[in-house]
Protein backbone atom coordinates (compact mmCIF):
# COMPACT_ATOMS: atom_id res chain seq x y z
CA UNK A 1 0.00 0.00 0.00
CA UNK A 2 1.48 3.37 -1.03
CA UNK A 3 2.07 6.25 1.41
CA UNK A 4 -0.45 8.32 -0.58
CA UNK A 5 -3.09 5.65 0.00
CA UNK A 6 -2.29 5.64 3.72
CA UNK A 7 -2.70 9.43 3.78
CA UNK A 8 -6.04 9.23 1.96
CA UNK A 9 -7.31 6.59 4.39
CA UNK A 10 -6.30 8.71 7.39
CA UNK A 11 -8.08 11.74 5.96
CA UNK A 12 -11.23 9.71 5.29
CA UNK A 13 -11.26 8.52 8.90
CA UNK A 14 -10.62 11.98 10.31
CA UNK A 15 -13.28 13.86 8.32
CA UNK A 16 -16.92 13.01 9.16
CA UNK A 17 -18.94 11.93 6.18
CA UNK A 18 -21.72 14.26 5.06
CA UNK A 19 -25.11 12.88 4.17
CA UNK A 20 -26.23 14.13 0.77
CA UNK A 21 -29.28 16.42 1.09
CA UNK A 22 -32.60 15.25 -0.33
CA UNK A 23 -32.93 18.46 -2.36
CA UNK A 24 -29.82 19.25 -4.45
CA UNK A 25 -29.18 22.96 -3.82
CA UNK A 26 -26.00 24.89 -3.00
CA UNK A 27 -25.52 25.44 0.72
CA UNK A 28 -25.90 29.23 0.50
CA UNK A 29 -29.10 28.90 -1.54
CA UNK A 30 -30.51 26.37 0.90
CA UNK A 31 -29.84 28.67 3.84
CA UNK A 32 -31.41 31.66 2.10
CA UNK A 33 -34.47 29.62 1.14
CA UNK A 34 -34.88 28.28 4.69
CA UNK A 35 -34.39 31.65 6.36
CA UNK A 36 -36.57 33.49 3.84
CA UNK A 37 -39.34 30.91 4.08
CA UNK A 38 -39.26 31.04 7.88
CA UNK A 39 -39.43 34.84 7.82
CA UNK A 40 -42.39 34.81 5.40
CA UNK A 41 -44.12 32.19 7.52
CA UNK A 42 -43.63 34.39 10.57
CA UNK A 43 -45.04 37.45 8.79
CA UNK A 44 -48.03 35.50 7.49
CA UNK A 45 -49.29 35.03 11.05
CA UNK A 46 -50.02 38.77 11.16
CA UNK A 47 -52.45 38.38 8.25
CA UNK A 48 -55.94 36.83 8.40
CA UNK A 49 -56.09 33.14 7.50
CA UNK A 50 -59.86 32.93 7.27
CA UNK A 51 -62.73 35.38 6.95
CA UNK A 52 -65.02 34.09 9.70
CA UNK A 53 -64.78 33.62 13.44
CA UNK A 54 -66.53 30.28 13.19
CA UNK A 55 -63.12 28.62 13.45
CA UNK A 56 -61.88 28.88 17.06
CA UNK A 57 -59.03 31.22 17.87
CA UNK A 58 -60.15 34.19 15.75
CA UNK A 59 -57.76 33.94 12.79
CA UNK A 60 -59.41 36.92 11.04
CA UNK A 61 -57.41 39.76 12.57
CA UNK A 62 -54.76 41.70 10.64
CA UNK A 63 -51.67 42.65 12.63
CA UNK A 64 -52.22 40.28 15.55
CA UNK A 65 -51.81 36.48 15.54
CA UNK A 66 -54.31 34.35 17.41
CA UNK A 67 -55.00 30.70 18.20
CA UNK A 68 -53.00 28.32 16.06
CA UNK A 69 -51.22 31.23 14.37
CA UNK A 70 -49.23 31.73 17.58
CA UNK A 71 -47.86 28.20 17.25
CA UNK A 72 -46.85 28.79 13.63
CA UNK A 73 -45.23 32.08 14.68
CA UNK A 74 -43.24 30.27 17.38
CA UNK A 75 -42.12 27.49 15.04
CA UNK A 76 -41.06 29.93 12.33
CA UNK A 77 -39.11 32.08 14.80
CA UNK A 78 -37.28 29.03 16.18
CA UNK A 79 -36.48 27.79 12.65
CA UNK A 80 -35.12 31.19 11.65
CA UNK A 81 -32.96 31.40 14.77
CA UNK A 82 -31.64 27.87 14.25
CA UNK A 83 -30.65 28.35 10.59
CA UNK A 84 -28.89 31.61 11.46
CA UNK A 85 -27.09 29.82 14.29
CA UNK A 86 -25.82 27.08 11.95
CA UNK A 87 -24.64 29.82 9.59
CA UNK A 88 -22.40 31.12 12.39
CA UNK A 89 -24.25 34.33 13.26
CA UNK A 90 -22.61 35.82 16.37
CA UNK A 91 -24.81 35.65 19.46
CA UNK A 92 -26.77 32.61 18.25
CA UNK A 93 -24.05 29.96 17.99
CA UNK A 94 -24.97 28.59 21.43
CA UNK A 95 -28.25 27.37 19.92
CA UNK A 96 -26.48 24.61 17.99
CA UNK A 97 -23.49 23.15 19.86
CA UNK A 98 -23.43 20.17 17.50
CA UNK A 99 -23.15 22.39 14.42
CA UNK A 100 -25.51 20.09 12.48
CA UNK A 101 -28.50 21.12 10.36
CA UNK A 102 -30.75 18.31 11.60
CA UNK A 103 -32.31 20.56 14.25
CA UNK A 104 -33.25 23.07 11.53
CA UNK A 105 -34.96 20.28 9.58
CA UNK A 106 -36.95 19.19 12.64
CA UNK A 107 -38.12 22.74 13.37
CA UNK A 108 -39.04 23.35 9.73
CA UNK A 109 -41.02 20.09 9.68
CA UNK A 110 -42.79 21.05 12.89
CA UNK A 111 -43.71 24.47 11.50
CA UNK A 112 -45.04 22.90 8.29
CA UNK A 113 -47.02 20.27 10.20
CA UNK A 114 -48.62 22.86 12.50
CA UNK A 115 -49.40 25.28 9.67
CA UNK A 116 -50.84 22.77 7.25
CA UNK A 117 -52.81 21.08 10.01
CA UNK A 118 -54.40 24.47 10.76
CA UNK A 119 -55.26 25.11 7.12
CA UNK A 120 -56.73 21.61 6.70
CA UNK A 121 -58.74 22.03 9.92
CA UNK A 122 -60.13 25.34 8.67
CA UNK A 123 -61.14 23.81 5.34
CA UNK A 124 -62.65 20.75 7.02
CA UNK A 125 -64.66 22.61 9.66
CA UNK A 126 -65.84 25.48 7.46
CA UNK A 127 -66.47 23.50 4.29
CA UNK A 128 -63.63 23.90 1.80
CA UNK A 129 -60.50 25.81 0.85
CA UNK A 130 -62.65 28.74 -0.23
CA UNK A 131 -62.74 29.77 3.43
CA UNK A 132 -59.00 30.51 3.44
CA UNK A 133 -57.78 34.10 3.12
CA UNK A 134 -54.54 35.03 1.24
CA UNK A 135 -52.66 34.99 4.54
CA UNK A 136 -53.45 31.30 4.91
CA UNK A 137 -52.20 30.49 1.41
CA UNK A 138 -49.04 32.51 2.08
CA UNK A 139 -48.44 30.62 5.31
CA UNK A 140 -48.82 27.23 3.62
CA UNK A 141 -46.51 28.12 0.73
CA UNK A 142 -43.89 29.75 2.97
CA UNK A 143 -43.84 26.79 5.38
CA UNK A 144 -43.37 24.43 2.43
CA UNK A 145 -40.50 26.58 1.12
CA UNK A 146 -38.91 26.51 4.57
CA UNK A 147 -38.98 22.72 4.69
CA UNK A 148 -37.65 22.49 1.12
CA UNK A 149 -34.69 24.65 2.07
CA UNK A 150 -34.09 22.60 5.22
CA UNK A 151 -34.09 19.40 3.17
CA UNK A 152 -31.35 20.92 1.00
CA UNK A 153 -29.06 21.47 4.00
CA UNK A 154 -26.35 18.79 4.34
CA UNK A 155 -26.15 16.82 7.55
CA UNK A 156 -23.30 14.75 8.88
CA UNK A 157 -23.25 11.84 11.29
CA UNK A 158 -23.53 12.51 15.03
CA UNK A 159 -20.21 13.31 16.64
CA UNK A 160 -19.03 14.24 20.14
CA UNK A 161 -19.87 17.79 21.17
CA UNK A 162 -17.01 20.25 21.60
CA UNK A 163 -16.23 21.19 25.21
CA UNK A 164 -18.63 23.74 26.63
CA UNK A 165 -17.37 27.14 27.66
CA UNK A 166 -16.82 27.31 31.40
CA UNK A 167 -19.45 29.38 33.21
CA UNK A 168 -19.66 30.56 36.81
CA UNK A 169 -21.73 28.35 39.11
CA UNK A 170 -24.35 31.08 39.56
CA UNK A 171 -24.80 31.36 35.78
CA UNK A 172 -25.33 27.60 35.42
CA UNK A 173 -27.88 27.64 38.26
CA UNK A 174 -29.65 30.57 36.60
CA UNK A 175 -29.84 28.61 33.33
CA UNK A 176 -31.43 25.66 35.15
CA UNK A 177 -33.99 27.99 36.77
CA UNK A 178 -34.84 29.59 33.42
CA UNK A 179 -35.26 26.18 31.76
CA UNK A 180 -37.69 25.01 34.44
CA UNK A 181 -39.56 28.32 34.20
CA UNK A 182 -39.95 27.85 30.44
CA UNK A 183 -41.07 24.26 31.00
CA UNK A 184 -43.77 25.49 33.40
CA UNK A 185 -44.93 28.03 30.82
CA UNK A 186 -45.11 25.40 28.07
CA UNK A 187 -46.96 22.95 30.33
CA UNK A 188 -49.43 25.61 31.46
CA UNK A 189 -50.10 26.62 27.86
CA UNK A 190 -50.58 23.03 26.73
CA UNK A 191 -52.89 22.12 29.61
CA UNK A 192 -54.90 25.30 29.14
CA UNK A 193 -55.56 24.93 25.40
CA UNK A 194 -59.26 25.65 25.02
CA UNK A 195 -60.08 23.36 22.06
CA UNK A 196 -58.82 20.18 20.46
CA UNK A 197 -57.36 21.74 17.31
CA UNK A 198 -55.13 24.04 19.34
CA UNK A 199 -53.90 21.15 21.51
CA UNK A 200 -53.16 19.04 18.42
CA UNK A 201 -51.08 21.85 16.95
CA UNK A 202 -49.33 22.24 20.29
CA UNK A 203 -48.45 18.54 20.32
CA UNK A 204 -47.08 18.66 16.77
CA UNK A 205 -44.86 21.66 17.40
CA UNK A 206 -43.72 20.45 20.83
CA UNK A 207 -42.75 17.03 19.50
CA UNK A 208 -40.61 18.38 16.65
CA UNK A 209 -39.10 21.09 18.88
CA UNK A 210 -38.10 18.48 21.47
CA UNK A 211 -36.39 16.45 18.74
CA UNK A 212 -34.59 19.60 17.57
CA UNK A 213 -33.49 20.35 21.13
CA UNK A 214 -31.58 17.07 21.37
CA UNK A 215 -30.22 16.93 17.81
CA UNK A 216 -28.85 20.47 18.17
CA UNK A 217 -26.82 19.42 21.21
CA UNK A 218 -28.65 21.68 23.65
CA UNK A 219 -30.24 18.67 25.30
CA UNK A 220 -26.82 17.19 26.06
CA UNK A 221 -25.63 20.54 27.40
CA UNK A 222 -28.65 20.82 29.73
CA UNK A 223 -28.23 17.21 30.87
CA UNK A 224 -24.62 17.93 31.79
CA UNK A 225 -25.70 20.99 33.79
CA UNK A 226 -28.36 19.07 35.69
CA UNK A 227 -25.89 16.31 36.54
CA UNK A 228 -23.42 18.88 37.80
CA UNK A 229 -26.06 20.55 40.00
CA UNK A 230 -28.31 17.66 41.02
CA UNK A 231 -29.60 19.24 44.22
CA UNK A 232 -30.40 22.50 42.47
CA UNK A 233 -32.18 20.58 39.71
CA UNK A 234 -34.29 18.59 42.16
CA UNK A 235 -35.18 21.77 44.06
CA UNK A 236 -36.11 23.58 40.84
CA UNK A 237 -38.25 20.63 39.71
CA UNK A 238 -40.07 20.53 43.06
CA UNK A 239 -40.65 24.32 43.10
CA UNK A 240 -41.94 24.20 39.51
CA UNK A 241 -44.35 21.39 40.38
CA UNK A 242 -45.60 23.19 43.49
CA UNK A 243 -46.18 26.42 41.56
CA UNK A 244 -48.32 24.79 38.87
CA UNK A 245 -51.73 25.01 40.65
CA UNK A 246 -51.08 28.70 41.30
CA UNK A 247 -51.08 29.29 37.53
CA UNK A 248 -54.62 27.93 37.14
CA UNK A 249 -57.79 29.98 37.54
CA UNK A 250 -60.16 27.00 37.75
CA UNK A 251 -60.06 23.41 38.93
CA UNK A 252 -60.68 21.99 35.43
CA UNK A 253 -57.05 21.62 34.42
CA UNK A 254 -55.78 21.04 37.95
CA UNK A 255 -57.99 17.95 38.10
CA UNK A 256 -56.38 16.67 34.89
CA UNK A 257 -52.93 17.05 36.45
CA UNK A 258 -54.05 15.31 39.65
CA UNK A 259 -55.21 12.32 37.61
CA UNK A 260 -51.96 12.41 35.63
CA UNK A 261 -50.01 12.21 38.89
CA UNK A 262 -52.13 9.24 40.03
CA UNK A 263 -51.63 7.52 36.67
CA UNK A 264 -47.89 8.31 36.71
CA UNK A 265 -47.43 6.97 40.23
CA UNK A 266 -49.15 3.70 39.37
CA UNK A 267 -47.10 3.43 36.16
CA UNK A 268 -43.91 3.91 38.17
CA UNK A 269 -45.01 1.11 40.50
CA UNK A 270 -45.60 -1.12 37.48
CA UNK A 271 -42.13 -0.17 36.27
CA UNK A 272 -40.71 -1.99 39.29
CA UNK A 273 -42.39 -5.18 38.09
CA UNK A 274 -41.92 -4.80 34.34
CA UNK A 275 -38.95 -2.47 33.95
CA UNK A 276 -36.68 -3.77 36.69
CA UNK A 277 -37.70 -7.39 37.30
CA UNK A 278 -38.92 -8.11 33.75
CA UNK A 279 -42.29 -9.59 34.83
CA UNK A 280 -45.18 -9.04 32.39
CA UNK A 281 -48.19 -8.07 34.54
CA UNK A 282 -51.45 -7.53 32.62
CA UNK A 283 -53.69 -7.13 35.65
CA UNK A 284 -51.81 -4.44 37.55
CA UNK A 285 -54.73 -2.02 37.69
CA UNK A 286 -56.41 -4.43 40.13
CA UNK A 287 -53.92 -3.40 42.84
CA UNK A 288 -54.95 0.21 42.28
CA UNK A 289 -58.53 -0.93 42.75
CA UNK A 290 -57.70 -2.79 45.96
CA UNK A 291 -56.21 0.36 47.47
CA UNK A 292 -59.12 2.52 46.29
CA UNK A 293 -61.83 0.15 47.54
CA UNK A 294 -60.08 -0.31 50.88
CA UNK A 295 -59.80 3.45 51.38
CA UNK A 296 -63.45 3.91 50.38
CA UNK A 297 -64.57 1.30 52.92
CA UNK A 298 -62.64 2.73 55.87
CA UNK A 299 -62.88 6.49 55.17
CA UNK A 300 -66.39 7.04 56.49
CA UNK A 301 -68.43 6.88 53.28
CA UNK A 302 -72.18 6.76 53.88
CA UNK A 303 -72.35 3.85 51.43
CA UNK A 304 -69.65 1.83 53.19
CA UNK A 305 -70.86 -1.42 54.71
CA UNK A 306 -68.12 -1.32 57.37
CA UNK A 307 -69.32 1.97 58.94
CA UNK A 308 -65.89 2.98 60.17
CA UNK A 309 -63.95 6.18 59.68
CA UNK A 310 -60.17 5.98 59.86
CA UNK A 311 -57.98 9.08 59.78
CA UNK A 312 -56.26 9.56 56.45
CA UNK A 313 -52.87 8.19 57.51
CA UNK A 314 -54.54 5.02 58.76
CA UNK A 315 -56.60 4.71 55.56
CA UNK A 316 -53.42 5.06 53.47
CA UNK A 317 -51.63 2.38 55.46
CA UNK A 318 -54.67 0.11 55.30
CA UNK A 319 -55.00 0.49 51.51
CA UNK A 320 -51.27 -0.08 50.94
CA UNK A 321 -51.28 -3.08 53.28
CA UNK A 322 -54.32 -4.62 51.56
CA UNK A 323 -52.60 -4.26 48.16
CA UNK A 324 -49.43 -5.74 49.61
CA UNK A 325 -51.35 -8.77 50.88
CA UNK A 326 -53.04 -9.26 47.52
CA UNK A 327 -49.67 -8.94 45.78
CA UNK A 328 -48.16 -11.67 47.93
CA UNK A 329 -51.25 -13.91 47.69
CA UNK A 330 -51.37 -13.64 43.91
CA UNK A 331 -47.60 -13.70 43.40
CA UNK A 332 -46.70 -16.62 45.64
CA UNK A 333 -48.38 -19.35 43.56
CA UNK A 334 -47.86 -17.74 40.14
CA UNK A 335 -44.36 -16.23 40.02
CA UNK A 336 -42.80 -19.61 39.29
CA UNK A 337 -44.29 -19.15 35.82
CA UNK A 338 -42.50 -17.18 33.13
CA UNK A 339 -43.32 -15.13 30.08
CA UNK A 340 -46.72 -15.55 28.47
CA UNK A 341 -47.94 -17.91 31.18
CA UNK A 342 -47.38 -15.33 33.89
CA UNK A 343 -49.06 -12.66 31.73
CA UNK A 344 -52.17 -14.84 31.32
CA UNK A 345 -52.41 -15.49 35.06
CA UNK A 346 -52.10 -11.80 35.97
CA UNK A 347 -54.65 -10.91 33.30
CA UNK A 348 -57.01 -13.39 34.90
CA UNK A 349 -56.43 -11.86 38.33
CA UNK A 350 -57.35 -8.42 37.04
CA UNK A 351 -60.61 -9.69 35.58
CA UNK A 352 -61.39 -11.76 38.69
CA UNK A 353 -60.99 -8.66 40.87
CA UNK A 354 -63.35 -6.59 38.71
CA UNK A 355 -65.99 -9.34 38.58
CA UNK A 356 -65.69 -10.07 42.31
CA UNK A 357 -66.20 -6.48 43.49
CA UNK A 358 -69.15 -6.30 41.09
CA UNK A 359 -70.77 -9.29 42.77
CA UNK A 360 -70.23 -8.37 46.43
CA UNK A 361 -73.64 -6.67 46.61
CA UNK A 362 -75.51 -8.84 49.10
CA UNK A 363 -77.27 -10.83 46.38
CA UNK A 364 -74.60 -12.57 44.29
CA UNK A 365 -72.25 -12.55 47.26
CA UNK A 366 -71.61 -10.94 50.66
CA UNK A 367 -72.64 -7.31 51.08
CA UNK A 368 -69.35 -5.42 50.95
CA UNK A 369 -68.82 -3.27 47.83
CA UNK A 370 -72.41 -2.47 46.70
CA UNK A 371 -71.76 -4.37 43.49
CA UNK A 372 -71.80 -2.41 40.23
CA UNK A 373 -73.04 0.72 42.02
CA UNK A 374 -69.70 1.02 43.78
CA UNK A 375 -69.05 3.12 46.87
CA UNK A 376 -70.07 6.78 46.41
CA UNK A 377 -70.02 9.77 48.77
CA UNK A 378 -66.42 9.32 49.89
CA UNK A 379 -65.80 12.32 52.15
CA UNK A 380 -63.07 14.87 51.58
CA UNK A 381 -59.85 14.42 53.43
CA UNK A 382 -59.07 16.32 56.59
CA UNK A 383 -55.48 16.22 57.83
CA UNK A 384 -54.69 18.03 61.09
CA UNK A 385 -57.81 20.12 60.65
CA UNK A 386 -57.00 21.08 57.04
CA UNK A 387 -60.05 20.34 54.89
CA UNK A 388 -58.98 19.31 51.39
CA UNK A 389 -62.50 19.94 50.06
CA UNK A 390 -62.46 23.64 50.93
CA UNK A 391 -60.74 26.63 49.36
CA UNK A 392 -57.92 28.12 51.42
CA UNK A 393 -56.09 31.43 51.09
CA UNK A 394 -52.56 32.14 52.31
CA UNK A 395 -51.19 35.63 51.90
CA UNK A 396 -53.11 36.31 48.70
CA UNK A 397 -52.53 32.83 47.27
CA UNK A 398 -55.62 30.67 46.83
CA UNK A 399 -55.65 26.88 46.89
CA UNK A 400 -58.79 25.30 45.46
CA UNK A 401 -59.94 21.78 46.50
CA UNK A 402 -58.24 20.04 43.58
CA UNK A 403 -55.11 22.12 44.17
CA UNK A 404 -55.05 20.65 47.68
CA UNK A 405 -55.30 17.13 46.29
CA UNK A 406 -52.67 17.99 43.68
CA UNK A 407 -50.13 18.93 46.36
CA UNK A 408 -50.99 15.79 48.34
CA UNK A 409 -50.57 13.58 45.26
CA UNK A 410 -47.34 15.40 44.41
CA UNK A 411 -46.00 14.34 47.82
CA UNK A 412 -46.93 10.70 47.16
CA UNK A 413 -45.40 10.83 43.69
CA UNK A 414 -42.14 12.15 45.13
CA UNK A 415 -42.26 9.37 47.74
CA UNK A 416 -42.74 6.70 45.06
CA UNK A 417 -39.92 8.19 42.97
CA UNK A 418 -37.64 8.01 46.02
CA UNK A 419 -38.62 4.39 46.69
CA UNK A 420 -38.08 3.41 43.05
CA UNK A 421 -34.72 5.18 42.89
CA UNK A 422 -33.43 3.59 46.08
CA UNK A 423 -34.75 0.15 45.15
CA UNK A 424 -33.32 0.28 41.64
CA UNK A 425 -29.85 1.27 42.86
CA UNK A 426 -29.80 -1.25 45.71
CA UNK A 427 -28.43 -4.78 45.77
CA UNK A 428 -31.96 -6.10 45.29
CA UNK A 429 -32.45 -3.79 42.30
CA UNK A 430 -29.32 -5.11 40.63
CA UNK A 431 -30.57 -8.64 41.26
CA UNK A 432 -33.89 -7.70 39.60
CA UNK A 433 -32.01 -6.50 36.53
CA UNK A 434 -30.01 -9.74 36.46
CA UNK A 435 -33.24 -11.75 36.57
CA UNK A 436 -34.72 -9.61 33.83
CA UNK A 437 -31.73 -10.14 31.56
CA UNK A 438 -31.34 -13.90 32.13
CA UNK A 439 -33.10 -15.62 35.02
CA UNK A 440 -31.31 -18.92 34.42
CA UNK A 441 -27.90 -17.30 34.61
CA UNK A 442 -28.93 -15.27 37.65
CA UNK A 443 -30.09 -18.41 39.43
CA UNK A 444 -26.81 -20.14 38.59
CA UNK A 445 -24.97 -17.24 40.23
CA UNK A 446 -26.83 -17.81 43.50
CA UNK A 447 -29.74 -15.35 43.16
CA UNK A 448 -33.03 -16.59 44.63
CA UNK A 449 -35.21 -15.66 41.68
CA UNK A 450 -38.57 -16.56 43.18
CA UNK A 451 -38.04 -14.60 46.40
CA UNK A 452 -36.80 -11.49 44.59
CA UNK A 453 -39.61 -11.62 42.04
CA UNK A 454 -42.09 -11.86 44.89
CA UNK A 455 -40.52 -8.79 46.53
CA UNK A 456 -40.84 -6.86 43.25
CA UNK A 457 -44.46 -7.96 42.85
CA UNK A 458 -45.31 -7.00 46.44
CA UNK A 459 -43.54 -3.62 46.21
CA UNK A 460 -45.27 -2.76 42.94
CA UNK A 461 -48.66 -3.71 44.41
CA UNK A 462 -48.02 -1.59 47.51
CA UNK A 463 -47.16 1.50 45.45
CA UNK A 464 -50.31 1.04 43.36
CA UNK A 465 -52.44 0.69 46.50
CA UNK A 466 -50.89 3.87 47.87
CA UNK A 467 -52.04 5.82 44.81
CA UNK A 468 -55.45 4.14 44.96
CA UNK A 469 -56.17 5.58 48.39
CA UNK A 470 -55.80 9.12 47.02
CA UNK A 471 -57.72 8.30 43.83
CA UNK A 472 -60.75 7.23 45.86
CA UNK A 473 -60.95 10.64 47.56
CA UNK A 474 -60.28 12.60 44.36
CA UNK A 475 -63.02 10.77 42.40
CA UNK A 476 -65.41 10.67 45.42
CA UNK A 477 -66.57 7.25 44.24
CA UNK A 478 -65.18 3.89 43.16
CA UNK A 479 -66.92 1.51 40.74
CA UNK A 480 -65.76 -1.77 39.16
CA UNK A 481 -65.72 -0.27 35.62
CA UNK A 482 -62.74 1.89 36.58
CA UNK A 483 -60.46 -1.16 36.81
CA UNK A 484 -60.61 -2.96 33.48
CA UNK A 485 -57.84 -4.41 31.33
CA UNK A 486 -58.42 -2.07 28.38
CA UNK A 487 -60.73 0.84 27.73
CA UNK A 488 -60.89 4.37 26.36
CA UNK A 489 -60.23 6.02 29.73
CA UNK A 490 -56.96 5.48 31.65
CA UNK A 491 -55.79 4.19 34.00
CA UNK A 492 -56.31 0.60 32.96
CA UNK A 493 -53.83 -2.25 32.68
CA UNK A 494 -53.21 -1.80 28.95
CA UNK A 495 -52.58 1.94 29.27
CA UNK A 496 -50.36 1.43 32.32
CA UNK A 497 -48.19 -1.09 30.48
CA UNK A 498 -48.11 1.16 27.42
CA UNK A 499 -47.02 4.12 29.58
CA UNK A 500 -44.03 2.14 30.86
CA UNK A 501 -43.04 0.95 27.39
CA UNK A 502 -43.69 4.30 25.72
CA UNK A 503 -41.72 6.29 28.28
CA UNK A 504 -38.86 3.83 28.73
CA UNK A 505 -38.65 0.74 30.91
CA UNK A 506 -36.38 0.82 33.95
CA UNK A 507 -36.23 4.64 34.17
CA UNK A 508 -37.94 7.15 36.44
CA UNK A 509 -38.80 9.96 34.04
CA UNK A 510 -39.88 7.58 31.26
CA UNK A 511 -43.08 6.18 32.83
CA UNK A 512 -43.92 9.62 34.23
CA UNK A 513 -43.77 11.12 30.74
CA UNK A 514 -45.53 8.16 29.12
CA UNK A 515 -48.37 8.28 31.65
CA UNK A 516 -48.72 12.05 31.23
CA UNK A 517 -49.02 11.75 27.44
CA UNK A 518 -51.44 8.81 27.53
CA UNK A 519 -53.75 10.57 29.98
CA UNK A 520 -53.50 14.11 28.66
CA UNK A 521 -54.05 13.34 24.97
CA UNK A 522 -57.42 11.54 25.44
CA UNK A 523 -58.51 14.18 27.96
CA UNK A 524 -57.85 17.03 25.52
CA UNK A 525 -58.78 15.36 22.23
CA UNK A 526 -62.29 14.30 23.12
CA UNK A 527 -63.44 14.85 19.54
CA UNK A 528 -61.41 11.73 18.62
CA UNK A 529 -63.23 9.59 21.19
CA UNK A 530 -64.51 7.09 18.60
CA UNK A 531 -61.05 6.63 17.06
CA UNK A 532 -59.00 6.83 20.24
CA UNK A 533 -58.02 3.16 20.46
CA UNK A 534 -57.20 3.10 16.73
CA UNK A 535 -54.87 6.07 17.14
CA UNK A 536 -53.40 4.46 20.24
CA UNK A 537 -52.62 1.25 18.36
CA UNK A 538 -51.04 3.11 15.45
CA UNK A 539 -48.90 5.13 17.84
CA UNK A 540 -47.62 1.95 19.50
CA UNK A 541 -46.81 0.39 16.11
CA UNK A 542 -44.83 3.47 15.06
CA UNK A 543 -43.06 3.54 18.41
CA UNK A 544 -42.03 -0.11 18.18
CA UNK A 545 -40.76 0.47 14.66
CA UNK A 546 -38.78 3.67 15.13
CA UNK A 547 -38.00 3.87 18.86
CA UNK A 548 -38.51 0.50 20.56
CA UNK A 549 -36.44 1.56 23.58
CA UNK A 550 -38.99 4.26 24.53
CA UNK A 551 -38.89 8.04 24.62
CA UNK A 552 -36.47 8.25 27.56
CA UNK A 553 -34.57 4.94 27.59
CA UNK A 554 -31.73 3.93 29.86
CA UNK A 555 -28.32 3.33 28.35
CA UNK A 556 -28.60 -0.47 28.44
CA UNK A 557 -31.89 -0.56 26.50
CA UNK A 558 -30.65 1.99 23.99
CA UNK A 559 -27.60 -0.11 23.18
CA UNK A 560 -29.56 -3.39 23.10
CA UNK A 561 -32.12 -2.11 20.61
CA UNK A 562 -29.47 -0.49 18.40
CA UNK A 563 -26.70 -3.07 18.45
CA UNK A 564 -26.25 -2.83 14.68
CA UNK A 565 -25.63 0.91 14.95
CA UNK A 566 -22.45 0.20 16.88
CA UNK A 567 -21.01 -2.08 14.18
CA UNK A 568 -18.47 -0.60 11.74
CA UNK A 569 -19.90 0.46 8.41
CA UNK A 570 -16.94 -1.09 6.56
CA UNK A 571 -15.00 -4.26 7.43
CA UNK A 572 -11.66 -3.70 9.18
CA UNK A 573 -8.84 -3.06 6.80
CA UNK A 574 -10.92 -1.61 3.96
CA UNK A 575 -9.95 1.94 4.78
CA UNK A 576 -13.50 3.23 5.01
CA UNK A 577 -14.73 5.53 7.71
CA UNK A 578 -16.51 3.84 10.56
CA UNK A 579 -20.03 4.53 11.64
CA UNK A 580 -20.41 6.29 15.00
CA UNK A 581 -21.74 4.23 17.88
CA UNK A 582 -25.05 4.88 19.56
CA UNK A 583 -23.25 5.94 22.72
CA UNK A 584 -21.44 8.66 20.74
CA UNK A 585 -24.77 9.76 19.31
Amino acid sequence: MTPQHHHTTAVNRAIPRLTLPLVPLPLSTARILTAGGALLTLLSTFLPWTWTRAFPGNLTVTGYPGGLQILTLTGAALTLAQVLATAGLPGLRWLTPSGRHTATLHLAAGTLATTWYTLIAIATRLGGLVNLEPGGYLAGAAALATLTGALALPSGPPRPLPPARALPAWAEILIIAVVFGLALQVLTYGIGTAYGELFTGFLLLTGFTTAALFTSGLGARLTALTHRHRRVTLTAALVTAVLFPLTQDTDEYTLIIVNILIFSTVALGLNVVVGLAGLLDLGYVAFLGVGAYTAALVSGSTASTLHIHFPFWAAVLTGAAASLVFGVVIGAPTLRLRGDYLAIVTLGFGEIFRITVGNLNGESGPSLTNGPNGIPNIPDLAILGYDFGATHSFGGLTLTPFANYYLLMLFFTALVVLVFSRAGNSRIGRAWVAIREDETAATAMGINGFRLKLIAFALGATLAGLAGTVQAHVAYTVVPEQYVFAGPVPPNSAFLLAAVILGGMGTITGPLLGAALLYLIPAKLQFLQDYQLLAFGLALILLMRFRPEGIIPNRRNRLEFHETDAAPANPPGTGGATRPTTAEA
